[in-house]
């Protein structure tokens, strides 16, 4: 109970501040809790709503599923060579440095409009910070556990699989937290730029309309479904941790 105490008073402190900041400035521009929160479930009831939330979660999905695997993949071969991953991190650390927003129209370009280009612009968020939690989590793993699968005479992928993978789970996990807010950013975005269907598109299109009750209700429902699934995963990581 002590531990909900603390988030629990935050998340009614931070309700009190919206609804002060909506009597402050009006519901011209930020519609109140109450009004947000009826007016997203009144568009819960629309088929609008659902189809928007399914191409954004087919996007997501693609997106994530790429970032987590290729992250995983190239962070344990970097890992593993420390030679080439000593030469790739600050590499990779600069490109990431780039504001993707200007690698959009490269993106357009190689892609196209649609489903394709927004699960790149997901992959491009997502797919260095996992890759470099599971390198630099290779880095720092204790060399015995190395060293006892070569005694177990372990092959590469046994060794893989069972060692090493394993030892670097909690860091693997981390890293997908942050990795999960990023790609979901990264679709978000590139549904804002060039879609016809999505969340990112619904509150573009908000904007241009002056709809602020949808603007809202489209963010209140992402806080959700990103505040839900990140603690999930903090959970998870909190446990795997512990043990």
């Amino acid at each position: 109970m002590q531990r909900f105490f603390p988030t629990c008073l935050l998340v009614i402190a931070l309700i009190a501040a919206w609804q002060l900041l909506h009597m402050a400035i009006g519901a011209g521009a930020l519609t109140s809790p109450w009004m947000t929160l009826t007016h997203l479930l009144s568009m819960m009831g629309t088929v609008e709503l659902w189809v928007n939330v399914g191409e954004t979660a087919k996007a997501f999905a693609y997106a994530m599923s790429l970032a987590l695997v290729g992250g995983i993949v190239l962070g344990v071969l970097l890992g593993v060579n420390r030679l080439a991953g000593a030469v790739a991190e600050p590499i990779l650390l600069n490109l990431y440095a780039i504001p993707k927003v200007t690698l959009y129209p490269l993106v357009l370009l190689c892609f196209g409009l649609g489903l394709s280009s927004k699960v790149a612009f997901g992959v491009m968020h997502g797919l260095i910070p996992i890759l470099l939690f599971t390198m630099n989590a290779i880095r720092q793993m204790r060399p015995v556990y190395l060293r006892t699968a070569g005694t177990l005479r372990l092959t590469p992928i046994q060794s893989l699989f069972h060692v090493l993978l394993p030892a670097i789970l909690p860091e693997i996990v981390a890293g997908v937290r942050l990795g999960f807010a990023l790609t979901l950013l990264g679709v978000l975005i590139g549904e804002m730029f060039a879609s016809q269907r999505g969340l990112g598109y619904m509150a573009v299109n908000a904007m241009g309309l002056g709809d602020i009750p949808t603007i809202m209700a489209v963010a209140l429902l992402l806080t959700l479904i990103a505040v839900t699934c990140n603690s999930l995963m903090l959970m998870l990581d909190k446990k795997l941790q512990h043990r």
